[in-house]
């Protein structure tokens, strides 16, 4: 009987381990993060935080990471320039030569994001990105991109500030634990039916 108190208490603590490893694991799972190291194009995507975005690309090309940015997005307002447009005047004011950015305006949804920027990496030859995007959204983002550039194609991942999320808190407020459980459930899609969402 001692013994079978004993394997209970054992089989509890690994119990609660593995929970508290998964509660405080899943946003550092979400957002994943590489070394940054020189690349051919730097990728920012729209959405979420679309300034923050695209602030973070630009600072890594001033860094010298890469000669090139692509933006992509379509228009959040039918009647106004695309978001992708509207993140290339911003890097343009900031110093950043029109010769180096290249616009992918049709994408309204990571999977269209990934292809319109698959085309823009054949025309250009480009071998390698540094994919930026809000941190909760790097793990989908980078599988997508993987995707559909193939999945040797080297992607560096790294996040740009989010005001609202921090993936070692992502439970703190009731917004961020939404952003986080609606992702996982895309992640886990992708993951199983092996289709971008």
């Amino acid at each position: 009987m001692k013994r079978f108190f004993v394997v209970l208490l054992v089989l509890g603590g690994v119990s609660a381990g593995l929970a508290a490893a998964f509660f405080f694991g899943v946003g550092y799972y979400l957002s994943p993060q590489d070394p940054l190291a020189k690349s051919d194009a730097i990728v920012a995507i729209s959405g979420g935080e679309t300034d923050a975005r695209t602030a973070e690309a630009i600072k890594l090309y001033k860094d010298g990471l890469s000669p090139v940015i692509i933006f992509s997005g379509a228009a959040a307002d039918p009647n106004g320039p695309s978001n992708a447009q509207t993140m290339a005047r911003t890097a343009i004011a900031a110093g950043v030569p029109p010769t180096a950015v290249f616009l992918d305006e049709l994408a309204t949804n990571t999977r269209g994001n990934a292809a319109g920027v698959a085309k823009i990496v054949a025309n250009e030859s480009i071998h390698s990105i540094i994919l930026v995007t809000s941190p909760y959204h790097q793990r989908r983002a980078s599988l997508t991109f993987q995707h559909a550039l193939g999945q040797n194609f080297p992607i560096i991942n790294h996040s740009s500030f989010d005001a609202q999320w921090r993936r070692s808190h992502w439970w703190a407020t009731a917004e961020s634990r939404a952003i986080t459980f609606e992702e996982l459930q895309k992640v886990v899609y992708e993951i199983a039916s092996g289709q971008p969402k």
